[in-house]
């Protein structure tokens, strides 16, 4: 394993088994230790998901697991696990470089630029 990557602990990983989804159908999945183990890493470095070390499995199904389980609830469950489990905090794991704005949000007035 590359020093440089996230890993979790076998102690955090055991702690969020149980919040990851089961109902799975067709081709069988990609290692969820390593997708989220991936995750993590992006949201710690500020990196684009298509950058993504190939150690954590292909970057297109970390990019798919990262937005379907945003929107089925999953992804803020095992931050919220990871964090009781003496993880990363929730601080470190909310990546303001992900939020986009318009050039005029920076605080002008935007009635200026109408």
């Amino acid at each position: 394993m590359d020093a440089d990557l996230f890993w979790l602990s076998e102690r955090q990983f055991a702690r969020i088994t149980t919040h990851l989804p089961t109902d799975t159908r067709g081709k069988p999945r990609v290692d969820d230790r390593s997708v989220i183990n991936g995750i993590i890493q992006i949201m710690l470095s500020g990196a684009r998901r298509k950058d993504a070390s190939s150690a954590y499995g292909p970057r297109k199904t970390l990019d798919n697991r990262f937005q379907r389980w945003a929107a089925k609830g999953v992804r803020a469950r095992l931050f919220e696990a990871l964090a009781q489990a003496g993880g990363p905090s929730a601080e470190l794991l909310i990546d303001s470089s992900a939020v986009k704005a318009r050039r005029y949000a920076s605080g002008s007035n935007v009635a200026a630029l109408s």
